[in-house]
C-alpha cells in the first residue's frame, strides 16, 4: 500500500515522536514543518525541564508517561540516554497531603507502576537536600525521571529522517488547502505541502493553526516560572556537562505540591518550577520573535516576573536549606499549554477531513499520545482509549473563548490542589440549567456540575425523611474523604425510590434524533442490537469499535419509520454518529441521514418507584399498564395536556418511565407530575441516591466501567449483542476475542464490614497482589453495605475474598452475584 502524505505541524517533541512513530509503521511520506529552527524551534519543548512523574489519576495518563520514559529510554546517543530513571519523589509537608500521597500511591498501583510510600527518613535518604523535618512523608517511583527533550527530539527526527521523512525549519504555516471537504495540503506562503492527512501539533500555536479552518483547539497559552540556582555546596563536583539535559542528575525529580513547587537536578544546580503564582495567560501579539533563536531568546521564554517568585523562593529555601546559600543565576517564564479540564487535545476536525490535532501534550505524555496518534492514523483506533482526551468531548459552551480562558486558568491555579472526584469547579456556573432548575433549587437541591450542567445530587427538602428512616436503612458513618460532597439525605431519596415514588431531573444525559431513509441502516451498522422492530421499540445496545471494544452504550427509541431518538453518553457519541451518517450520506445519497443533537431544546423527567403508576396514570390518556406500554417500549401521547415522549425503561431498577418534552414546556411538566404526586408524597431526588441504585442493579457507565479497551463478554453486556445479526462495526473482531475466555472481567465486589466506603480508581489485591482496580463505587442502600465494581483477573470466581487498597488500607472485599437487587426483573416490570 503507498504511504499517505502526511503534513505534521510543530517539530517538538509531540511532532518528532509522532514523525517516528509513521514512518516505524511504514507511512514514509512524511514531512514536519516548523516556523523555528530545528532543533531549537523556540516552542515550550525548547524549555521544557522534561521531568515525567508517572503517576496520574487516569489510566490512559499513566501508560502514556511509562511509555514515554520507556521509549526515550531507548534513543541513546555517546552512551547517554535521551530519558535518565532518577526516579520520582513526592514529599508531604501536611497531613492533607499525606493522605492525598496514599490515594496516589492506589492510581500507581492500580496502573501497574512500581511505587512506594516513604516515611521522612526515607524521603531525606532519596533526596538527601530536603530538611527531613519538615516532611511527614513521600511517595517514591523509581521509574519517572528526566526527559532530555532536545536530545530525544534530534534522536527521533534523524531516526524518522532514515526512514524517510523530511524536517523543514522556519516554514511558517500560512494556510490550509482543502477540496470537497478533504484537506489537501498546507501553505507556507507561496509554497504547498500536498497532504492527504495534516496533524496539528503545534502546541501553544495550535489555536493560531485552528484557526486557519475554523476549528476551535481549546487551550490557553500561560507563563510559568523556572529558575536555575548557583551552584550548591552539598553538590560540588557533580558534572556541569552532559549530554542530554537530563543526564547531569542523579537525585529523583522532587515535587513540593503544598507549595506549588517542583526541583530537579542540573548537575551542581538546581532547577525550580513554581505554578505559586497568579495565572499569566499569554496573547501571540506579547511573543518574542523567532528571528534570533538561542537558548536563551525564544518564543515560548518570556521575561521573569521577580515578585511573582518571593514566596516561593522562600519556600524553597525552607524545604531545601542548601540553597540559603545560593542565588538565582537564570530565570524566565516559559510557555506551557493550559486547557479547561487539564487533558490533552487529540481528534479530527469536525467539518475538515484528514485534518488532526495533538495539541496540549506535555513532554510527560508526549511519545504515548504519539504512538495513540500514530495507531488512530495507520490502524483506524488507538490500543489506548482516548475518549478524556478526544477534543469532540467538549460542549459547545466548552469551546468559547471566555469560558476556555477562565476554566483553564483555573487549571493552572488548582494542577496541584487536592481535589475530590465529585468536587465541581466554583466558575463558571449555571451554565446550562434544566428547566426544572427553579423548582430544584425551590427545593434545596445541592448542585454539582458536569459538562456545564448543573445537576441535583441530593434535595435539603428531603432532610426530614431520615427521621422516618427505617433503622436498617440508616447509613454508616463515612470517613473525610468519601463524605465530601456527599450527605445522608440520598439513602431517604433511595428508600423512596425503592418504596414509594421520587422525580430524577435526566435532563443532562445526550439526545439525538438520527432521522431519514439511510437512518435504519446506519444505526444497524453501527451497534450491536436488533433494531429493525416495531415502532415504538427501545432497545438497550452497543457501538463497537473495529476490534471488537466498546465505544458506547446507547438506548435506541424508534419513534418512526426513519426517525429515532438516542440516548448517547456525550459529544464523542454526537461527533461519531454524524461522521458516519455524512459518510453514508456521501456514499449514497438515497441513503441520507440526518443527525441532530436535540438534548437543549428538550428535557426528561424520571418517575420511579412501586407507586410511578399512581402518578403517572391519571394524568394520561396513554395506557400505562403492562399490556398497554411494555417494559423498553416507547409512545408519544401527553401528560396534563402536554405532549410528552415516554418511555418505559429505569435505570434504578424501578418500575416508571422517562418522561420527555420539549424545554419549553418543562416547567410545566414538573409541576403537573409534582401536584400529582403530592398526596402519594412524591419527592425529588438526586444523583448520589441514582448512582447507589444504578449499581445495585448492575448497570455500566461508559467512559467509568468500560471503554474501547473492553469488551462486551469481559464487561457483563454480552446480552446486548445479537451474535444472529448479520453485520455490525466489529463483529468479526468480537467474534475472535470472545472465541476464548477473557483475561480480565468486571465484577460486583461488596465490603465485608458493611461500612468501609471506596470512591473509585483503587487497586485491588488478590492472594495479596495487585491484580486490577476498582471503576464505580457507591453505598448500596438497598443491600445496605458499599458496592463496587472492579476489574479483575478471569480465574477470581463469585464467593472469593480480595482486598481494595483505600488510603493504604486494606479493605476485605467479596466478589458476589449480579445483580444485587431483583435478579429476575419482576420490579422493573411490575
Amino acid at each position: 500500500m503507498q504511504s499517505p502524505r502526511v503534513v505534521i505541524i510543530g517539530a517538538g517533541i509531540v511532532g518528532a515522536n509522532l514523525a517516528d512513530e509513521l514512518t516505524e509503521r511504514g507511512w514514509t511520506d512524511v514531512t514536519v514543518l516548523d516556523q523555528g529552527p530545528i532543533p531549537l524551534t523556540g516552542g515550550s519543548t525548547s524549555h521544557a525541564p522534561g521531568l515525567v512523574f508517572q503517576t496520574n489519576s487516569s489510566k490512559t495518563m499513566a501508560e502514556f508517561a511509562a511509555y514515554t520514559g520507556q521509549k526515550l529510554a531507548s534513543l541513546t546517543r555517546d552512551g547517554a540516554r535521551a530519558f535518565n530513571a532518577v526516579g520520582g519523589l513526592e514529599v508531604a509537608t501536611t497531613p492533607e497531603r499525606l493522605e492525598e500521597l496514599k490515594r496516589r500511591h492506589g492510581y500507581a498501583t492500580s496502573w501497574g507502576l512500581e511505587a512506594r510510600l516513604v516515611d521522612p527518613a526515607e524521603a531525606k535518604a532519596l533526596h538527601p537536600l530536603i530538611d527531613e523535618s519538615m516532611v511527614l512523608g513521600g511517595l517514591y517511583l523509581p521509574g519517572d525521571g528526566l526527559a532530555s527533550s532536545l536530545l530525544a527530539v534530534e534522536l527521533l527526527r534523524e531516526r524518522a529522517e532514515s526512514r524517510g521523512a523530511r524536517f523543514i525549519g522556519r516554514t511558517p504555516v500560512t494556510g490550509i488547502e482543502r477540496a470537497a471537504g478533504r484537506v489537501t495540503g498546507v501553505r507556507s506562503g507561496d509554497t504547498v505541502f500536498p497532504a492527504d492527512i495534516v496533524v496539528s501539533a503545534a502546541g501553544f500555536w495550535g489555536p493560531a493553526v485552528g484557526d486557519l479552518i475554523g476549528m476551535p483547539v481549546p487551550l490557553v497559552p500561560l507563563a510559568h516560572q523556572y529558575v536555575t540556582t548557583t551552584s550548591l555546596a552539598e553538590l560540588a563536583g557533580e558534572p556541569e556537562q552532559a549530554v542530554g539535559t537530563g543526564n547531569n542528575a542523579r537525585l529523583p525529580i522532587l515535587r513540593h505540591q503544598d507549595e506549588d513547587l517542583y526541583f530537579r537536578q542540573h548537575g551542581s544546580r538546581l532547577g525550580i518550577g513554581s505554578y505559586a503564582h497568579r495565572p499569566i495567560p499569554v496573547g501571540y501579539d506579547e511573543l518574542p520573535g523567532a528571528e534570533q533563536i538561542s537558548e536563551h531568546a525564544m518564543p515560548s521564554r518570556l521575561a521573569f516576573t521577580a515578585a511573582d517568585f518571593e514566596q516561593p523562593w522562600k519556600a524553597c529555601r525552607q524545604l531545601l536549606p542548601g540553597l540559603h546559600k545560593t542565588e538565582i543565576d537564570d530565570a524566565f517564564n516559559g510557555i506551557f499549554s493550559f486547557t479547561p479540564d487539564g487533558g490533552s487535545l487529540v481528534g479530527e476536525s469536525r467539518d475538515l477531513k484528514g485534518f488532526f490535532i495533538a495539541e496540549a501534550v506535555w513532554v510527560t505524555h508526549s511519545a504515548g499520545v504519539a504512538k495513540a496518534v500514530a495507531e488512530l492514523l495507520v490502524d483506524g483506533r488507538s490500543e489506548t482509549d482516548l475518549h478524556e482526551l478526544d477534543v469532540a468531548r467538549f460542549e459547545e459552551i466548552q469551546l468559547q473563548d471566555e469560558y476556555v480562558l477562565e476554566t483553564s486558568q483555573q487549571n493552572f491555579v488548582e494542577i496541584y490542589d487536592i481535589r475530590h472526584p465529585l468536587e465541581p469547579r466554583q466558575s463558571p456556573r449555571d451554565l446550562r440549567v434544566s428547566p426544572f432548575h427553579r423548582r430544584q433549587a425551590e427545593l434545596g437541591a445541592f448542585f454539582l456540575e458536569s459538562g456545564g450542567w448543573e445537576r441535583p445530587h441530593w434535595y435539603e427538602a428531603n432532610a426530614a425523611l431520615l427521621d422516618t428512616l427505617p433503622q436498617e436503612w440508616q447509613p454508616p458513618a463515612r470517613d473525610a474523604w468519601s463524605a465530601k460532597f456527599d450527605s445522608p439525605i440520598a439513602a431517604a431519596e433511595a428508600y423512596a425510590t425503592r418504596t414509594n415514588v421520587a422525580m430524577y431531573d435526566m435532563t443532562a444525559l445526550k439526545r439525538l434524533e438520527v432521522s431519514g431513509p439511510g437512518a435504519l441502516p446506519l444505526l444497524q451498522r453501527l451497534t450491536t442490537g436488533q433494531l429493525d422492530k416495531s415502532i415504538g421499540s427501545v432497545t438497550y445496545t452497543l457501538m463497537l469499535d473495529e476490534a471488537g471494544g466498546i465505544k458506547s452504550d446507547l438506548t435506541v427509541a424508534r419513534i418512526e419509520d426513519a426517525l429515532f431518538q438516542v440516548g448517547a453518553n456525550g459529544g464523542l457519541d454526537l461527533d461519531y454518529i454524524t461522521r458516519q451518517a455524512a459518510g453514508q450520506t456521501e456514499t449514497d445519497p438515497q441513503q441520507w441521514v440526518q443527525v441532530r443533537d436535540t438534548t437543549g431544546g428538550t428535557c426528561c423527567i424520571g418517575v420511579w418507584g412501586p407507586r410511578a403508576r399512581d402518578l403517572v396514570q391519571p394524568l394520561t390518556p396513554q395506557d400505562l399498564s403492562n399490556d398497554g406500554l411494555k417494559y423498553f417500549r416507547a409512545a408519544s401521547t401527553t401528560i396534563a395536556g402536554i405532549p410528552v415522549r415516554i418511555m418505559r425503561l429505569s435505570y434504578v431498577g424501578e418500575l416508571g418511565w422517562e418522561i420527555y418534552t420539549s424545554a419549553e414546556y418543562g416547567q410545566r411538566l414538573w409541576d403537573a407530575l409534582w401536584a400529582a404526586g403530592e398526596p402519594l408524597q412524591v419527592i425529588a431526588a438526586g444523583r448520589s441516591a441514582f448512582n447507589s441504585l444504578r449499581l445495585e442493579k448492575g448497570y455500566r457507565s461508559w467512559g467509568t466501567d468500560m471503554d474501547t479497551e473492553h469488551d462486551p463478554v469481559q464487561a457483563g453486556l454480552g446480552f446486548a449483542v445479537r451474535a444472529n445479526k448479520e453485520d455490525f462495526v466489529g463483529k468479526q473482531a468480537l467474534e475472535q476475542r470472545t472465541a476464548q475466555p477473557p483475561a480480565t472481567r468486571l465484577r460486583c465486589l461488596t465490603v465485608d464490614d458493611g461500612t468501609s466506603m471506596v470512591l473509585g480508581k483503587e487497586p485491588v489485591y488478590v492472594d495479596g497482589q495487585p491484580a486490577g482496580y476498582v471503576t464505580s463505587a457507591a453505598y448500596g442502600h438497598t443491600v445496605h453495605r458499599p458496592v463496587a465494581y472492579a476489574w479483575l483477573p478471569g480465574t477470581v470466581a463469585e464467593g472469593d475474598t480480595v482486598q481494595i487498597e483505600y488510603f493504604g488500607r486494606r479493605i476485605d472485599a467479596t466478589v458476589v452475584p449480579e445483580p444485587l437487587v431483583d435478579p429476575e426483573m419482576k420490579k422493573i416490570r411490575a
